[in-house]
């Protein structure tokens, strides 16, 4: 039943009653069928941030109606965890024929995320993916394809446009303050414990993740679209690998077992996280992954320092780097415009920190220097998390353009993809010349 059709049949009864706005508001929400929803991917991702927050936040308008993976243990500790009534599978075509979700949500391995992607949409759903859509420029074209020729939607959940102070750049730099921006400055450092993780998982090997390029800075590649309103033009990249992997003196299988634990600096003890061990301890054996992997694996084949050039359609030119060593976590960004400058230098909160603040510094031309300070006392990547679900299933409006679909998502990973293929050539690439998305001066949104 439709609204308009629903509160015309209780007009009558709003009136001999006087219900209140919010009464029929619950009365009319509680007409609606919940979503439908399936997730493929029963990792740490997927149950911390579309699983249990999903079902305790939106018990009304979101129904689980299966969880796949390919390990058959993680599968059914998910089922546990989350507390749903649905099946399980480690048959994704058995999934989708039998539960016919309205919404399938792709949290797998992000090298697998296209087969996922493609092959929801053809059995009828639309598609919430995590962050990389997926891993190169073939595997993007196809996505676009199939969004094309089934009428679905793609969605990336870029949760990183929806934290406070990410917004707040947004407002200024729509405001004119800075005037037309003319240049970007963009330096990102992942610490010896967030940044080495990536090594010692399945991101550590490219056709896995695509590399960090694609699969961590697709985030920061996608605020850069959102923030300068362009898309990417042309890209030249450097990088290599010179602390991790093939770089370390000792090595071992993983932590648990190693005997270099007590001299190794990257020492990772999985058995303090209980979460951790019932996830992928507890089900090795069903496909061997180890989730505290050797950071010095000969077999890693991604960078850990990266460096970025890229020219936007509307000329704004970007330097872009990423460090996976550094001592703390952070970035800094300066937006350099006509009239002014605007920067910012943000790192994470620490857990003895009471009162966090972000710092936006705004400097006029030859004029004031402003200070705006953002709490950042929220948990969830700044409350970016939060905000993300809320939209996506309140279906509530979208102000900033915070929701991002499958054009969005392919922006942000041709980036790293050129970047990667520049690295490899040692030649600039076109971002055309990846797909049959054309690059237009003014940003184009597919949602």
């Amino acid at each position: 039943m439709d609204r308009k059709k629903f509160l015309q049949q209780t007009t009558g009864l709003a009136a001999g009653s006087l219900l209140i706005p919010g009464a029929l508001k619950a009365a009319f929400n509680s007409q609606v069928k919940p979503m439908r929803v399936a997730m493929v991917g029963t990792g740490h991702r997927g149950l911390g941030m579309w699983g249990e927050p999903v079902v305790a936040e939106f018990p009304e308008h979101v129904k689980f109606v299966g969880l796949c993976d390919i390990n058959k243990g993680r599968v059914e500790y998910a089922k546990k965890v989350l507390k749903v009534d649905c099946a399980t599978y480690t048959d994704f075509d058995a999934m989708m024929k039998e539960t016919k979700p309205d919404t399938l949500i792709v949290t797998t391995v992000d090298g697998t995320h296209n087969e996922f992607i493609v092959k929801g949409m053809e059995y009828g759903a639309n598609i919430l993916t995590e962050k990389p859509m997926t891993t190169d420029e073939k595997k993007c074209q196809e996505i676009l394809d199939a969004e094309k020729r089934t009428g679905k939607k793609v969605r990336v959940t870029f949760n990183y446009r929806y934290s406070p102070h990410r917004v707040k750049i947004y407002e200024l730099l729509r405001s004119g303050e800075i005037g037309d921006i003319k240049s970007v400055d963009f330096h990102w450092y992942l610490d010896t414990s967030h940044g080495a993780d990536y090594f010692r998982r399945w991101h550590r090997l490219r056709k896995n993740s695509g590399s960090l390029l694609v699969h961590k800075a697709s985030h920061h590649f996608d605020l850069l679209n959102w923030w300068i309103d362009s898309d990417p033009k042309q890209v030249f990249g450097y990088g290599n690998l010179e602390v991790y992997g093939k770089n370390g003196t000792f090595r071992h299988t993983n932590c648990r077992p190693c005997p270099h634990k007590s001299k190794c600096n990257f020492y990772f003890d999985m058995t303090a996280d209980k979460r951790l061990m019932n996830i992928y301890a507890a089900n090795e054996q069903y496909d061997g992954y180890l989730r505290d992997g050797c950071v010095f694996k000969e077999d890693i084949d991604i960078f850990d320092k990266m460096a970025v050039q890229i020219m936007y359609a509307n000329q704004v030119q970007v330097s872009y780097s990423l460090t996976a060593y550094s001592p703390y976590e952070g970035y800094r960004i300066s937006f350099n415009g006509t009239k002014g400058k605007l920067d910012a230098w943000i790192k994470e909160k620490q857990p003895w920190e009471e009162d966090a603040f972000d710092e936006i510094q705004l400097t006029k031309m030859f004029g004031k220097r402003e200070i705006f300070r953002i709490p950042n006392n929220e948990e969830g990547h700044g409350g970016g998390d939060m905000r993300l679900r809320k939209q996506i299933f309140m279906n509530e409006s979208d102000p900033l353009h915070q929701s991002a679909g499958s054009r969005d998502g392919s922006m942000a990973i041709l980036i790293g993809i050129a970047a990667r293929n520049s690295i490899d050539t040692g030649k600039p690439i076109d971002i055309a010349s990846l797909t049959n998305l054309v690059p237009q001066a003014k940003k184009t949104s597919s949602i």
